[in-house]
């Protein structure tokens, strides 16, 4: 690295240092400062400073933190420390109360934007109103004893119906040859077997599939 840019990250971390006067150790202060420097220059700006007096150097097992030379603040009463602390509980419970209404207006927000709008409404209320009356006729219509039905919805009905009695017929057929193969070496009886795996039979309903 250029001398140029030594004396820049020197510059930097005895600035940020004294600014906030807290301690850091170097990586700290590599990313506080975006890792405009290298952790190689930092750790010698802080070893420089440190021998020259300007800042700092706390050992702690294997870590060292580094702070700004307290000797160059002035010193500061327990009365401003205590209005200061004053300060920092109105400012911390302003925070709070701020926070509170932030959380409470992002709810309130959230709510709105699931909510929709007027037109969508309208159009909705459109839909509906429309949907409604096509069924006001309908229930006239039934009252009326009409035909409240085409040909082709009535041969659509009739179709389904013999599909879905076809479709009976078949899966009772296919139950029916499964379980009598079962059977054939089932030491109980059909109505255990029934009973054992819970089977309910059309007969037990004294229902059949109709003729189609």
């Amino acid at each position: 690295m250029s001398k140029a840019k030594d004396a820049q990250a020197v510059k930097a971390v005895l600035d940020y240092l004294n600014r906030q006067n807290r301690p850091y150790s170097a990586i700290d202060i590599v990313n506080n400062l975006h890792k405009e420097f290298g952790k190689t220059a930092v750790v010698k700006a802080c070893e420089g400073l440190t021998e020259a007096g300007k800042i700092r150097e706390k050992v702690y097992g294997k870590q060292k933190v580094y702070v700004a030379d307290q000797s160059q603040f002035p010193d500061v009463d327990d009365g401003e420390i205590k209005e200061m602390d004053a300060q920092i509980s109105q400012l911390s419970e302003l925070t709070k109360r701020r926070g509170d209404e932030v959380r409470r207006l992002d709810s309130e927000l959230k709510g709105l934007n699931n909510t929709i709008s007027t037109e969508e409404a309208k159009k909705q209320l459109a839909e509906l109103e429309k949907e409604c009356s096509v069924c006001k006729q309908k229930l006239i219509k039934l009252k009326e004893g009409g035909n409240t039905i085409t040909p082709q919805e009535k041969d659509k009905i009739y179709n389904s119906r013999k599909g879905f009695v076809k479709e009976w017929r078949k899966r009772k057929r296919m139950a029916n040859d499964i379980l009598n193969a079962v059977l054939e070496g089932y030491p109980k009886t059909k109505k255990q077997l029934y009973e054992e795996v819970g089977i309910e039979t059309d007969e037990e309903y004294k229902v059949s599939p109709p003729e189609v």
